[in-house]
C-alpha cells in the first residue's frame, strides 16, 4: 500500500505488487516481528501520554502494510456508508479475529472520530493495552450482561453526544462462524437511546488465525482474503428488532458471498 490516500475512496483492494517475495513465503514469521515493533512504539508513546488520533491511524496503516507485505489481500467495500454520514453512528459488526481491532482505526478514524467497546482485560494487554486505553474506549467485563448494558448505554451516549462514533462487536467472543443466537442487540439499544443511526459491518478476517497459546496471535493464512463491508446507515425504530435483523442478515449474506 504505497499510497494511503486510497482510504478516502469508496472501495479498496490490495494491489498485486504489494507483497514481498521472501516475506510472503513465511507470512507468520515475518508479520509478527513487524506487528510487535509497530505496536510496541505506539504503545510506548501512549504510556508516555504522546498518543493522538493521527498516531493511532498511522500505527493501524502500518499494520495493514505489514499484512499486505506478507501476502494478505484486503478488500474494503462501501466506505461511503459512513464517510458521507453527517452524524456520529454506532458500527455493529461480527468479531472474527484480532485483525479488525488493528485495522478498523485506519478505515474509520480518518473520517470519523471513533472508539471501541472492549473487554476490560484488553486495556492491560502487553503491546497494545496502553494504546487502547488512550483511545478512551468503553470498557466492559463480559461477565454480567446487565451491568455491561448499563455501562455501554451510559458511556456510549456520552461519546456519541460528543460526536465520537462507537464500534460494537455484540458477540461474547471472537468466532469464525456467525451465530445470530450469540449476537445480542446492545449496539442497537445504544443507537436508539442516543438517537443516532447504526452502520452494519460485515467482516471476514480469518486470515489472522487463533493461536494455541494465545487466541489473539495465531498463524497468518494468506490464502484467505480479508473483507470489510459496510451497509448503508439504518435508523432504529420501534423496539429495534427490525434494525437488528438487518445487521444479522447483512453479515450472513456477506459471509456467504465471500465463501462462495
Amino acid at each position: 500500500m504505497k499510497n494511503y490516500s486510497v482510504m478516502y475512496s469508496n472501495t479498496y483492494t490490495t494491489p498485486e505488487d504489494a507483497k514481498g517475495f521472501l516475506s510472503s513465503k513465511l507470512p507468520s514469521l515475518f508479520f509478527y516481528p513487524s506487528m510487535a515493533k509497530i505496536a510496541y512504539f505506539a504503545n510506548k508513546d501512549a504510556k508516555l501520554g504522546k498518543s493522538s488520533d493521527q498516531a493511532w491511524v498511522r500505527a493501524s496503516l502500518d499494520i495493514i502494510k505489514a499484512l499486505e507485505r506478507v501476502g494478505v489481500s484486503l478488500s474494503f467495500e462501501n466506505l461511503s456508508a459512513f464517510t458521507e454520514l453527517k452524524s456520529p453512528c454506532v458500527f455493529i459488526g461480527n468479531h472474527m479475529s484480532t485483525l479488525e481491532t488493528f485495522v478498523l482505526p485506519a478505515i474509520i478514524q480518518p473520517h470519523k472520530p471513533v472508539t471501541f467497546v472492549v473487554k476490560s482485560s484488553l486495556l492491560t494487554y502487553p503491546f497494545f493495552g496502553n494504546l487502547m486505553a488512550s483511545r478512551e474506549p468503553i470498557s466492559v467485563q463480559r461477565t454480567n450482561p446487565r451491568e455491561d448494558l448499563k455501562t455501554v448505554l451510559s458511556e456510549g451516549c456520552e461519546k456519541l453526544n460528543e460526536g465520537k462514533s462507537v464500534i460494537v462487536f455484540p458477540q461474547s467472543t471472537r468466532s469464525i462462524e456467525f451465530d445470530r443466537s450469540k449476537f445480542n442487540s446492545i449496539g442497537v439499544k445504544l443507537a436508539k437511546k442516543a438517537g443516532v443511526p447504526i452502520v452494519p459491518l460485515a467482516l471476514k478476517t480469518d486470515s489472522w488465525g487463533h493461536g494455541k497459546l494465545s487466541k489473539e496471535f495465531g498463524p497468518i493464512d494468506t490464502t484467505k482474503k480479508v473483507h470489510f463491508a459496510f451497509h448503508k446507515p439504518v435508523n432504529v425504530e420501534g423496539n429495534g428488532k427490525e434494525a437488528h435483523e438487518i445487521v444479522c442478515k447483512f453479515i450472513e449474506s456477506s459471509l456467504a458471498n465471500w465463501s462462495s
